[in-house]
């Protein structure tokens, strides 16, 4: 998504120029003349999309300094370059205490500006990514949170903060990829139980014999190999939200000890003699088609409508393609910190490829991909030959690979002065015509054996058969040339 840049400068031409050198940068512009209108947008629906701010410190009626006063009150976090004629120390002091991030003198360069915009965005990025993470771990992700700001993902957030407000089961249903257990975590943490434990099951990816164990813990020597006791993830949930991912994976003899857990608020684990009371919040979540699973006899009817109280459906990506700038942006800015690498956007070229994608793999594959082209890029922003892989499968782009350098025509010398024959057509050879080509007629490398048979058969003709001196110039021993002629066929030839 294109940052939206609020431009707040009460001088008409250093207004204009403001505008055009933000969207020469690749930003959307959005000029006022004064601070009071500044604070208006920022206040309106559209303020929370604003990633910056250019200030004039020295404008009349509400100057700058009051402006990031007020500032504060509405978007503390937004950071501010502010630019002034009057470049004092004691100048810089005030803007830096009432807010501002970064400090300008006019006329300002545009290489300077554009340095100190992309820095601030990227430090502004990367805090957001933090707060983002530490909300995950303690279990206080909101859907404010999400990267999913299309129309077909309001229908998503407005049913989770709904069902959020209550215990019902909710069944999470989509592709795949597409961030069901997001979802799961933003209702846990709109919820009553927000930072209490959230604990994530994948029920495919447990072996069948260790399903119960897992789910409902078991006692010690209950069994071969059990020589502790172990708390199943019903009782690691305790308190707090159980999410259930691939719950349609969980064979069918598990199905009824889930329902019962479910139904009655307690479960045995295995080798204990009495239940065990537990109090969680149960959220499921697959990518299959349940009701031709309940038809097929593959999961209890019983156990599905139990699950399925209150279903989300998440659309898969291709259907909000909206959301790709945004899930684009917020992945470089991720995956760039943890590589180390300066990358801090994207082209508009490659991003309209990779919105023209259709993305099988959904939220996770543009993670992966993203990923990936920044491994392989060599400058500080992502452009199309850095999705490879992608350009292949998308209309109108692909990635130009250079075409190998032509080898320098030289000359082969010979020790009677006859000097002939280059080599920029491929091909080796004395001034007998006997040649060594190292490729085929149709323009295929040959193989090393075909190319190693022809350097020893030039060899034998250029020193009339002296296998002394054949083994001398091609720089092995006599028995190993000896040895290559008897595998390669040349007995004859030399012969």
């Amino acid at each position: 998504m294109t940052s939206r840049v609020l431009i707040v400068e009460d001088e008409p031409a250093q207004r204009r120029i403001l505008e055009e050198m933000v969207k020469r940068f690749g930003f959307e512009a959005i000029a006022v003349e004064n601070g009071s209108k500044g604070i208006e947008v920022l206040s309106s629906q559209s303020g929370s999309t604003i990633g910056l701010a250019i200030l004039d410190l020295m404008m009349p009626g509400m100057n700058g300094l009051e402006f990031l006063e007020k500032l504060q009150a509405i978007r503390g976090d937004l950071p501010v370059i502010v630019q002034t004629s009057q470049g004092s120390i004691e100048t810089v002091i005030k803007a830096m205490r009432a807010g501002a991030d970064d400090f300008v003198v006019k006329p300002v360069s545009p290489e300077r500006l554009r340095v100190s915009m992309q820095n601030l965005l990227k430090v502004n990025a990367l805090t957001e990514e933090v707060k983002r993470l530490n909300k995950k771990v303690t279990g206080a992700l909101s859907f404010d949170d999400l990267v999913a700001s299309s129309p077909a993902m309001a229908n998503v957030i407005r049913l989770g903060r709904r069902g959020a407000q209550s215990n019902i089961p909710i069944l999470i249903e989509g592709e795949s990829g597409v961030g069901k257990e997001m979802i799961a975590r933003a209702i846990q943490g709109e919820s009553e139980r927000a930072g209490k434990p959230f604990i994530a099951v994948n029920c495919g990816a447990i072996p069948e014999n260790l399903v119960e164990s897992t789910l409902f813990g078991h006692e010690k020597g209950s069994f071969t190999g059990a020589n502790n006791k172990h708390l199943g993830k019903f009782q690691e949930a305790d308190g707090g939200t159980l999410f259930l991912d691939e719950v349609a994976d969980l064979p069918l003899e598990m199905q009824v000890k889930l329902l019962r857990a479910i139904q009655e608020g307690e479960i045995d684990p295995v080798g204990s003699r009495k239940p065990v009371k537990v109090n969680i919040r149960l959220l499921s979540a697959t990518n299959r088609d349940m009701i031709e699973m309940v038809k097929a006899g593959k999961f209890r009817e019983d156990l599905y409508y139990r699950l399925n109280v209150y279903p989300i459906m998440v659309p898969p990506l291709r259907d909000r393609k909206d959301d790709i700038p945004a899930l684009v942006n917020h992945f470089i800015t991720k995956l760039a910190a943890e590589e180390g690498r300066k990358v801090h956007g994207i082209t508009a070229h490659a991003l309209q490829m990779l919105q023209a994608y259709a993305w099988p793999g959904n939220v996770r594959q543009i993670e992966n991909t993203v990923f990936r082209a920044i491994v392989l890029c060599e400058t500080d922003i992502l452009d199309v030959q850095d999705f490879p892989q992608i350009a292949a499968l998308v209309d109108g782009f692909e990635v130009k690979i250079p075409a190998a350098p032509v080898p320098a025509p030289h000359t082969l010398r010979r020790p009677d002065g006859n000097n002939q024959v280059r080599t920029n057509t491929n091909q080796v050879s004395d001034g007998n015509a006997i040649g060594v080509s190292i490729v085929t007629d149709g323009g295929h490398i040959r193989t090393l054996e075909e190319v190693e048979a022809d350097m020893i058969k030039l060899a034998m003709h250029r020193y009339r058969g002296q296998m002394s001196e054949v083994a001398r110039k091609l720089g092995i021993g006599r028995s190993t040339l000896y040895r290559k002629m008897r595998d390669l066929g040349l007995e004859e030839a030399a012969g």
